[in-house]
């Protein structure tokens, strides 16, 4: 792993067709991620950030350029790389939460280990996966709702939960893609702190992509998404926030 960059991506080139039309979103996009900061991808919507996003995560491929994690190529990886790179290495959280409606938070938190493990491995441990995840869910301040569905829970709730499962694997790297974009004022705030905390307290390496400016100028690195690029603008340190307002 190279130790002063996480997470890098080349020249990357990104298309999507409509009709019979070409739709160029990322254009030769350059990008690097250092380990134990907070990243932030800005820019409106439709700018691709979330299309890089899904790139970054393995969730697609693009048309053309590289991915890293480390010194490892990601992007041409094998279908079972890929997914152990998903599962292991990094953890992501969406806007939408993407909980599993049928399963309490306790169970949508083991859900990665359920995944990357084999039926017979995961039935071996899982006592001690168990008491991980409700480890994980009183990380975020949810432990009091772990028998709860998604349907009992708040949006704020339901994205510490997510939070919670991103978590679970012990990633190096949090990729947030709108992480306070479904919350309100008050809420998005406590996730932005939960996010500080991780970062400042875990050391957590943190890639968050935000359409909010006020947001994004809290990271240590800033990058605007512009033309199917990125430029590069110096932050203020780690979220500081006062007076119960996200910071401007």
């Amino acid at each position: 792993m190279n130790d002063e960059i996480i997470l890098s991506a080349r020249g990357l080139h990104k298309s999507f067709h409509k009709d019979r039309n070409e739709v160029p979103v990322l254009r030769g996009l350059d990008l690097e991620v250092t380990p134990g900061v907070v990243t932030a991808l800005v820019g409106r919507s439709g700018s691709g950030k979330s299309t890089l996003m899904h790139l970054l995560a393995s969730l697609d491929q693009p048309d053309r350029g590289e991915i890293y994690f480390g010194n490892e190529r990601i992007d041409n990886a094998s279908r079972p790389r890929r997914d152990f790179y998903r599962n292991r290495e990094i953890g992501i959280i969406f806007q939408f939460y993407h909980l599993l409606p049928e399963l309490s938070a306790v169970e949508n938190v083991l859900a990665p280990m359920m995944i990357g493990q084999s039926a017979w491995s995961y039935f071996r441990h899982r006592k001690e996966a168990r008491l991980r995840a409700e480890a994980m869910l009183d990380r975020v301040g949810l432990l009091h709702r772990a028998t709860h569905r998604p349907a009992e829970m708040s949006g704020g709730e339901m994205q510490r939960a997510a939070i919670a499962r991103a978590l679970m694997t012990d990633p190096r790297l949090l990729l947030a893609d709108e992480p306070t974009g479904n919350l309100d004022t008050e809420t998005g705030l406590d996730i932005l702190k939960l996010l500080t905390e991780l970062n400042q307290l875990d050391g957590l390496s943190i890639l968050m992509i935000t359409h909010d400016d006020s947001i994004a100028a809290g990271a240590d690195v800033c990058h605007r998404m512009q033309d199917g690029q990125l430029q590069i603008n110096p932050a203020q340190p780690n979220f500081q926030v006062a007076d119960n307002r996200i910071p401007a």
